[in-house]
């Protein structure tokens, strides 16, 4: 004899069901403030002894970029574009460590 009701086993009921889709909701919910809190965070990286400083915000976007003066060479305009490259690099990999700091890993499909 089949002792499961409603065609599931385990407890399975339409109040898990409900906790379950509440849970989820919370999580969107806490995702999507967590997610605007990184964007409206400036994050600033600083490269060759603080002689180029890039300002990015959380959303990507290049607020500021300082160049000190006695970086500039004319002779060596690479070195400056260097500089440039990697403080841009550095503020998105701070912004890519913020996000997997705050922002839970949701598996394939989610």
């Amino acid at each position: 004899m089949n002792n499961f009701r409603g065609g599931f086993g385990g407890g399975f009921n339409g109040a898990n069901l409900q906790n379950l889709m509440r849970q989820a909701q919370k999580m969107q919910e806490d995702m999507q403030r967590s997610k605007e809190e990184i964007e409206n965070t400036d994050f600033t990286a600083s490269v060759g002894g603080g002689m180029v400083t890039v300002v990015m915000g959380g959303n990507r976007r290049v607020k500021s970029i300082n160049i000190k003066p006695e970086v500039v060479d004319p002779d060596d305009i690479e070195m400056l574009t260097d500089l440039v490259v990697a403080g841009v690099n550095d503020a998105l990999t701070q912004i890519e460590n913020e996000e997997k700091a705050k922002l839970p890993q949701m598996p394939a499909g989610f």
